[in-house]
C-alpha cells in the first residue's frame, strides 16, 4: 500500500489535502548528489543501464524534497537505441545516433525491436519500486512517437525546427507515417512493460509536437498517442498523463479527449483558461516556466502564488514545471517552491 497517495489521487480527480508535486528531470544535473554518481558510473549510458544506479538516482530528489511521486531514472531515447541507431552522449552536445535514418530504404528496414533488449529499463522499474518501499507512486515513461521519430531522423538534437524531419514529412508523407507506425507501437509495448514492471502512471513526452500546425500536429502526434492510450489501455489500468510541448494553445480539447487521465501543460498555458476548456475531463499539469528556479526566492514566490491561484483549488491538479528542471537550477529554490506550492495549495483548498 502506499504510503502518498496524492499524486495519484489528484490523477484521478480525487479531493486531495494539497496539490501533489514532482519536477519533470526532478533527478538531474542540478543536483551534486547526481553528478556524484554520473562519475561514478563513467557515462550516462552507463549509468542508464545499470539498475543500482537508476534507483539511486531516482531517489536522490527525494531525500532532499517533500516530492509526491518518483520518475524512474532512463532516457526517451532508449527506443530508437534497441532499434538500431547507435546512441552516445558527448559532454557538451547532447544525444547523437550513429546511425540515423534519412531514407526510405532506412525506414522500410525498421521493426518493433524485442522488449527484451529493453529489459535494462524494466529492471530499473523493478528497482526503483523497491528502493521506493511504497513512500510515493513511480512514474514511468516514453517519448512520443513524433518526438522520437525527430531524433531519429535528424540523428541528434535539432536548433532549426528539425528540418529534416519536416522535410521527410512533406515530400515522403507515407515514408513518414511509417516510422510514426512502428514508433506507436514500440512505444505501447514499453509503456505496458513497465506498468508490467512495477509503475504506478505513465507519461508520454512530446517535446517537438508543437513545431507542427495544428491540424498536423493531431494527425502525427496527438492521434498516435491516442493509439498508444487505447493499446495500452487493453493491458493496464495505469493512468497515463501526455505532455506536448507548445500545443495545447491548439489542441488542449482535443488532447484531453485523447484517453489520457492528465494532460500536462507549458508554461505559456493559463491553468484557469484550460481548466475552464477542460472542464473535470482530464487533470491538468502544470506549469511554472522552469527558469524560475535559476532567478531568486522572490521571483519562486510569485510564480507560486500565480499559478495556485490560477488552479484555484479545484480537484485534479498536478503541480510541475512547464518543462525540465535545468542544469542551472539552483537546489535551494527548488525546495523553495516545493514548501510554496505545498503550503499555498493547502490554504487555498481549505478556504
Amino acid at each position: 500500500m502506499l504510503k502518498n497517495t496524492t499524486f495519484l489521487d489528484a490523477l484521478a480527480l480525487r479531493h486531495t489535502p494539497y496539490t501533489p508535486v514532482w519536477l519533470m528531470r526532478q533527478a538531474g544535473r542540478y543536483l551534486p548528489e547526481y553528478r556524484a554518481s554520473r562519475a561514478k558510473a563513467g557515462s550516462f549510458m552507463d549509468l542508464v543501464r545499470s539498475q543500482d544506479f537508476c534507483a539511486e538516482v531516482t531517489l536522490q530528489p527525494l531525500d532532499r524534497y517533500p516530492l509526491d511521486a518518483a520518475i524512474v531514472f532512463s532516457d526517451i531515447l532508449t527506443i530508437p537505441d534497441a532499434m538500431g541507431l547507435e546512441l552516445s552522449f558527448t559532454v557538451g552536445e547532447g544525444p547523437r545516433f550513429a546511425k540515423p535514418l534519412r531514407t526510405e530504404a532506412d525506414i522500410a528496414k525498421l521493426v518493433v525491436p524485442p522488449m527484451d533488449s529493453l529489459r535494462y529499463v524494466f529492471d530499473a522499474v523493478s528497482a526503483c519500486k523497491r528502493a521506493l518501499n511504497d513512500r510515493v507512486p513511480l512514474i514511468g515513461f516514453s517519448g512520443a512517437p513524433f518526438t522520437l521519430a525527430c531524433y531519429c531522423v535528424e540523428g541528434g538534437g535539432s536548433t532549426e525546427g528539425y528540418p529534416l524531419t519536416k522535410s521527410m514529412l512533406y515530400s515522403a508523407p507515407q515514408v513518414f507515417e511509417r516510422l510514426i507506425d512502428v514508433l506507436t507501437h514500440t512505444v505501447a509495448d514499453y509503456l505496458i512493460a513497465q506498468s508490467r514492471a512495477g509503475a504506478d502512471a505513465l507519461m508520454i513526452f512530446d517535446t517537438w509536437g508543437g513545431i507542427l500546425p495544428a491540424a498536423q500536429y493531431r494527425a502525427l502526434s496527438l492521434a498516435p498517442m491516442a493509439e498508444i492510450i487505447r493499446r495500452v489501455r487493453e493491458k493496464t489500468a495505469t493512468p497515463i498523463i501526455i505532455f506536448s510541448k507548445g500545443a495545447a494553445g491548439h489542441s488542449l480539447e482535443q488532447m484531453a479527449s485523447s484517453g489520457a487521465q492528465g494532460v500536462g501543460l507549458d508554461w505559456t498555458s493559463d491553468l484557469a483558461a484550460a481548466r475552464a476548456l477542460v472542464g473535470k475531463k482530464v487533470a491538468l499539469q502544470g506549469n511554472i516556466d522552469p527558469l524560475i528556479v535559476t532567478t531568486t526566492s522572490a521571483a519562486v514566490e510569485a510564480a507560486a502564488r500565480a499559478c495556485i491561484d490560477e488552479a484555484g483549488g479545484l480537484p485534479g491538479h498536478l503541480f510541475n514545471l512547464g518543462h525540465g528542471l535545468t542544469p542551472q537550477a539552483k537546489p535551494e529554490l527548488v525546495g523553495e517552491l516545493i514548501a510554496h506550492i505545498q503550503t499555498l495549495s493547502r490554504a487555498k483548498k481549505s478556504t
